[in-house]
């Protein structure tokens, strides 16, 4: 009978409409209780004897058994009814009751289809077999549906036990592969019986087939048993079972005990593969969302490191990201996410597209994660409208961010941090790596307070290395001693010029032995110095004479780096970005020129009004400058800054 969480039945098999006197459809919708012959606490009774009413009137002895399932918009429970006669077929029930309720406490413990697997031997020997061996679909084992083994879809032997310790050397041992295959097929996964009290038909048909032999009749086995293990329609395997020497062989008795076990034990393996389906799944879409491991830019050479937890439970919100950003700059952003599972993957994606386009718009970090505050805002309050929300697996609100902006014209890093731990900053010739000296803010999405920016003068050299707080939180080892170990691995990277990937990868062999409870993220960044000779920078006065001298500077400059092949583009884009800055904006206007993978062109003002793109009509006089620029550059922009703005273009250097 199948009940539903208030204890009404929603299922039988006839068997039940046998025991009880009643039709099946008397059944379905009357409250459990109503059975009893005595109340009982709660709306579910309890593992053990009880009396049900039979519609006849008398009482029926029975023993119950209750499993609860998963899987449905309900927690369903599967109560196993069995009269109870003779005392002989008492003990007997008790024996089966105390195999099943063994193998029930140690299926529930574990969520690994291996280890579950494991535990499942380990309980059917030797209490109940000399020698048992579990083989499971190869497809439940990365937590797919399993196919149709008769058509020849593989099983993998997972699991092997024996009341002597050793496993024969004449059956498979764990790991080997099985297809269906004539005469196994007809006498073991296609009989209608699945015990097999008499080997020697078997041993007859298999005696020249070695291969056959192997998986199915060790020497000494007097009877064999298969417990088909089936969940919701699917086989997801089967357990083999033999008895050896002078024990009872398997009969009838032992087939119902164990079609018992087998759909505990089933029930239990479905649940690990679904489990394990959702753990790749979580761990499929965090990993698609991070950018890729290594990122090098003339501003740093960067090595991002994600390491997934060793359960849905703690996999989820973790990211890094490297963003180019205008004029050589980059930003090095190390975020987390409330939550776990698929459901904190997707909001860890919403945040990280969310920093990505925010910094397209050139902001300062504490001004970014403003604006990335006031998003997180506003999400939060549609999460805890939307219904079916669930704000324990996955939710922006209380999520953690750092910022920083690296400049290496000026080799200047600024750094904004909401709720998460500041990076280790190690400096060449200087011996002691710590965190940089940056105050955490409040986490994302309490609001009211101001995310305090840290401009730090950086060396070239410097090595920034951020991770999550839960990097340093995993393990029994303690915080302090992580973080020493973290400064010390940071520290000898350094010092010995080690390249950030190695760095990476030898601080997460220090710091996770072994698979973390949460999922980590470590993004080591060493840092660059433009050269002073790859960089040109002018003051111009508010006069319109000054457009002539930019034009002569910008061809001269351009002639030394020996790129004459930009010259006429270049100083028409300067001639174009000064004259506006001068007939807009006033004076000073700082004209720069930058050498890197491309040729950069910046003109500053003290006006803070943004350009517009926009197109002229025919009978216009004006407005066609930006739209001119944005044909001569590959791309262009404007940024704030403390005194104005920034118009920058870029233009690919020539081949070779």
């Amino acid at each position: 009978m199948v009940l539903d969480d208030h204890g009404t039945m929603r299922a039988c098999t006839p068997a039940a409409e046998e025991l009880l006197g009643a039709r099946v459809g008397e059944l379905i919708g009357k409250p459990f209780a109503d059975l009893l012959a005595e109340p009982c606490e709660g709306l579910l009774p309890p593992d053990g004897p009880a009396t049900l009413r039979h519609r006849g009137g008398r009482a029926v002895e029975v023993r119950l058994e209750v499993l609860p399932l998963n899987g449905g918009p309900q927690v369903l429970f599967l109560i196993w009814a069995g009269p109870v006669t003779t005392a002989a077929n008492r003990e007997q029930a008790e024996r089966g009751l105390a195999l099943l309720h063994g193998a029930e406490k140690l299926l529930l413990g574990s969520l690994d289809i291996v280890r579950t697997a494991e535990g499942l031997a380990r309980v059917l020997v030797p209490e109940y077999a000399d020698l048992a061996a579990v083989d499971l679909a190869e497809a439940a084992l990365v937590g797919e549906e399993p196919g149709d083994y008769s058509l020849g879809a593989p099983l993998r032997r997972v699991a092997v036990a024996a009341r002597s310790g050793a496993w024969p050397a004449e059956l498979l041992p764990v790991g080997a592969s099985l297809r269906a295959r004539e005469p196994e097929k007809e006498f073991v996964y296609r009989g209608s019986a699945p015990a097999v009290p008499d080997l020697s038909e078997l041993r007859i048909a298999l005696a020249d087939d070695t291969e056959g032999r192997r998986r199915v009749l060790p020497d000494a086995a007097n009877s064999l048993l298969l417990m088909p293990l089936r969940a919701r329609g699917l086989l997801l395997g089967a357990v083999v079972l033999w008895r050896c020497g002078d024990r009872t062989r398997f009969d009838q008795d032992d087939v119902e005990l164990s079609s018992r076990i087998g759909s505990r034990a089933a029930i239990s393996l479905d649940n690990a593969r679904r489990y394990a389906r959702e753990h790749r799944t979580a761990e499929a879409l965090q990993r698609s969302l991070l950018p890729q491991a290594v990122v090098e830019v003339s501003a740093a050479d960067t090595a991002g490191s994600y390491v997934p937890a060793g359960t849905t439970t703690g996999i989820g919100g973790t990211w890094f990201d490297v963003i180019p950003l205008s004029s050589c700059r980059v930003a090095f952003v190390v975020g987390d996410v409330t939550g776990h599972g698929v459901e904190a993957a997707a909001a860890m994606g919403r945040l990280r597209t969310a920093v990505q386009t925010l910094s397209d718009m050139d902001l300062p970090p504490e001004e970014l994660l403003a604006h990335l505050d006031d998003l997180v805002v506003r999400l939060s309050a549609a999460e805890a409208t939307s219904p079916g929300s669930d704000r324990g697996q996955g939710t922006v609100l209380g999520s953690t961010c750092v910022y920083a902006v690296y400049d290496p014209t000026i080799g200047v890093c600024t750094i904004a941090s909401a709720g998460h731990p500041p990076p280790v900053l190690s400096v060449p010739g200087r011996p002691g790596a710590d965190f940089a000296a940056v105050r955490p803010g409040p986490p994302l999405g309490v609001g009211g307070l101001l995310f305090e920016p840290a401009e730090l003068t950086m060396e070239p050299g410097a090595l920034l290395a951020f991770c999550t707080g839960k990097l340093l939180a995993n393990g029994g080892d303690g915080a302090e001693k992580r973080l020493w170990q973290l400064r010390e691995q940071v520290d000898a990277a350094v010092q010995e010029d080690r390249p950030p990937a190695e760095t990476g990868r030898t601080v997460l062999r220090h710091l996770l032995p072994e698979a973390p409870d949460h999922d980590v993220a470590l993004l080591m960044a060493r840092l660059h110095v433009l050269p002073s000779d790859r960089t040109a920078t002018w003051e111009l006065p508010a006069d319109p004479e000054a457009v002539g001298r930019a034009r002569e500077m910008v061809t001269a400059q351009l002639e030394t780096w020996q790129l004459q092949d930009l010259a006429f583009t270049t100083e028409l884009i300067a001639s174009e970005l000064v004259t506006n800055s001068i007939r807009y904006a006033g004076g000073p206007v700082g004209l720069r020129l930058i050498k890197d993978q491309v040729l950069i062109c910046e003109v500053s003002d003290p006006s803070q009004t943004q350009p517009r793109l926009r197109r002229a009509r025919l009978t216009d006089e004006g407005g066609r400058g930006l739209f001119l620029i944005a044909q001569l550059s590959q791309r262009w922009g404007s940024r704030y800054t403390h005194h104005g703005k920034t118009i920058w273009t870029e233009q690919p250097l020539p081949a070779g």
